[in-house]
């Protein structure tokens, strides 16, 4: 009994032929009626069924080629109901030809009945089309909008029938093929028409559409440039189709992250995995946002035991809970005492050093502590790695470490200065730079969420500042391949892609929240120690690797001896900025 009662379009077609045959039969003999006042002559009843077989063909007929069968019930709307008009007229003028052409055939036949069968006819067929929208928006609060289907795939049809059992409040009135699927034109997914990309604006104005459903991957500038178009017709309610597994899939927000992400073509999980499976690894900063993410790669990738350190409770606490197995360790990396003691007592054979302060305001106005945090705490980690025999140790950088005008871009070129140059003796020592990843703590993008939500305004510090992003996982895997193919002593740094204007991306913020006419971009000033452009590369020496999203920056040569005295200085100095100036020439100090 539930099959026979689950809708299919070839139950929903058969349903309204039938009802259709059984509306034009009622309102042909109601036609009769009001013609003869209710007193039909019997001689009329000769060729009644003459007429109605002829006419309830062509009605049918009509409905099907202006497709009035193969709607969603529950959305019809004014486009079908113009359609429904048009088959009207159509099957009525053709039997009015035929009436012409053959009269003996309908005689005694009274014309009038014919003007008057039309308007009944559009009467109860329009109404019984309309019954179900009326009967389902009486009992349910939530609007069904017209949607627009971005993708021809196994998917687009089970959004279409996910619509039909009332599992979504969308109605797919039209998909849009793109890329290969553009020569699918013309084509019809479960009664739902298949139009190419060039025509996106004709669709979307003809169908009112009021979201968009993308079914498929797009490629990123595809993407971008379909969001865009997707914006200025009107639409800013964007989903995607998100997989959980084999069968499962979910509707969800297009976000921001889709839109910036880039994602690396030459990712290599194999050698990845023959760098992190089976060996024990040590992960400084393990609370933060890069050095979670590290943590839970390298569980996926098979180290045989993680130590996770931080000096921050709560965030040890909630890395601790997704990764319950791993060694929490509360512990500040400046404290070399501790750290050797840990190092003796655990023997890691890989240390990745991602603990340090990175909010430029907060380094601006805490220059000490900026200092001994960023430049302390990483010699002590690369200083006992080494004195304990660890194999490779891998510290994170950052692009503001690139001609810095900052305090924590001086400091991690600093640390850099010192990964390159220390005696390592059997260790290898690398560091990794790469720019802002999406969504880390502190960022824009989680601010500008809250700004928007907020109602406003969105605060940007200059129009033409812009920034490098990538997604946190693939950031964190890249961090992983690089240290898996270095040597020792390497500077790598990661392809970012192309930078991206904060200004354009708090708008298309705004426009991704449907908040365009609501929520206002204001510049407030560049903050003190703020570049507009962040750079990657100190000069275009960089030197490739096999792979295309990894290189090699050239190696700054800077004596050990005088490098650990200048240290020695620059932490017990209250003069900050010119020591490191003096350990950084291109440090430029902005205030």
């Amino acid at each position: 009994m539930k099959y026979l009662l689950k809708p299919t379009s070839a139950k929903r077609t058969l349903f309204f032929v039938v009802t259709d045959t059984i509306f034009s039969l009622a309102t042909l003999y109601l036609a009769y009626l009001l013609r003869f006042n209710f007193h039909i002559p019997s001689q009329f009843f000769e060729t009644f069924w003459q007429v109605y077989g002829v006419l309830v063909f062509l009605k049918i007929t009509s409905l099907f080629l202006f497709r009035s069968y193969f709607i969603i019930w529950r959305f019809f709307g004014f486009i079908d109901a113009k359609n429904v008009i048009k088959a009207h007229m159509l099957a009525y003028s053709l039997f009015v030809v035929i009436y012409m052409i053959f009269p003996s055939f309908f005689q005694p036949f009274p014309r009038s009945v014919i003007i008057i069968d039309l308007f009944l006819s559009l009467i109860f067929i329009g109404m019984g089309r309309v019954s179900k929208r009326l009967w389902s928006e009486s009992f349910r609060p939530l609007s069904i909008k017209p949607t627009l289907l971005v993708g021809v795939n196994s998917r687009t049809g089970t959004i279409i029938q996910s619509a039909l059992k009332n599992e979504i409040d969308y109605y797919p009135v039209a998909i849009a093929a793109f890329g290969e699927d553009e020569n699918t034109q013309d084509a019809y997914i479960n009664n739902v028409k298949v139009y190419p990309a060039s025509m996106l604006e004709h669709v979307v104005s003809e169908k009112s559409v009021e979201a968009a459903i993308l079914t498929q991957p797009v490629a990123q500038r595809e993407l971008r440039t379909l969001v865009e178009r997707l914006n200025r017709l009107g639409i800013s309610e964007i989903k995607r189709v998100k997989l959980l597994g084999a069968k499962d899939e979910k509707l969800e927000d297009l976000s921001i992250e889709d839109l910036l992400a880039r994602h690396p073509k030459d990712l290599d999980t194999e050698v990845i995995a023959s760098f992190i499976k089976g060996r024990s690894v040590l992960i400084t900063g393990a609370g933060g946002s890069i050095g979670s993410e590290i943590a839970r790669q390298c569980e996926k990738f098979g180290a045989s035991s993680l130590v996770l350190v931080d000096h921050s409770e709560y965030n040890l606490y909630q890395i601790g809970e997704l990764l319950p197995q791993a060694d929490q360790r509360l512990l500040n990396v400046t404290d070399r005492d501790a750290l050797m003691k840990l190092m003796q007592e655990i023997r890691p054979q890989i240390v990745i050093h991602a603990a340090a302060y990175k909010h430029v305001p907060i380094c601006e106005h805490n220059p000490a502590a900026a200092v001994e945090n960023n430049v302390l705490g990483s010699k002590s980690v690369i200083d006992v790695s080494i004195e304990n025999g660890v194999e490779k140790v891998v510290v994170i950088s950052t692009d503001k470490a690139v001609r810095p005008t900052n305090v924590m871009g001086a400091t991690k070129r600093v640390t850099e200065l010192y990964a390159q140059n220390i005696d390592s003796k059997k260790t290898e020592i690398v560091a990794v730079r790469f720019g802002n990843v999406l969504g880390s703590s502190g960022s824009v993008i989680p601010k500008f969420k809250q700004q928007i939500e907020r109602g406003g305004p969105v605060t940007v510090t200059h129009p033409e500042i812009t920034r490098y992003f990538m997604l946190i996982p693939e950031a964190c895997q890249l961090v992983l391949q690089a240290a898996a193919i270095a040597k020792g002593g390497e500077l790598f740094i990661l392809d970012m892609g192309e930078p991206v204007k904060i200004a354009d991306l708090a708008r298309q913020m705004i426009r991704l929240y449907g908040k365009e006419h609501e929520v206002e971009v204001v510049f407030t000033g560049l903050r003190p120690g703020e570049k507009l452009y962040e750079e990657l590369l100190i000069d275009e020496s960089e030197q490739k690797t096999r792979y295309s999203s990894i290189m090699i920056a050239r190696p700054t040569y800077y004596p050990i001896e005088e490098l650990q005295a200048d240290i020695e200085v620059l932490l017990r100095t209250e003069e900050k900025i010119s020591l490191l100036q003096k350990i950084v020439p291109e440090f430029s100090h902005t205030i």
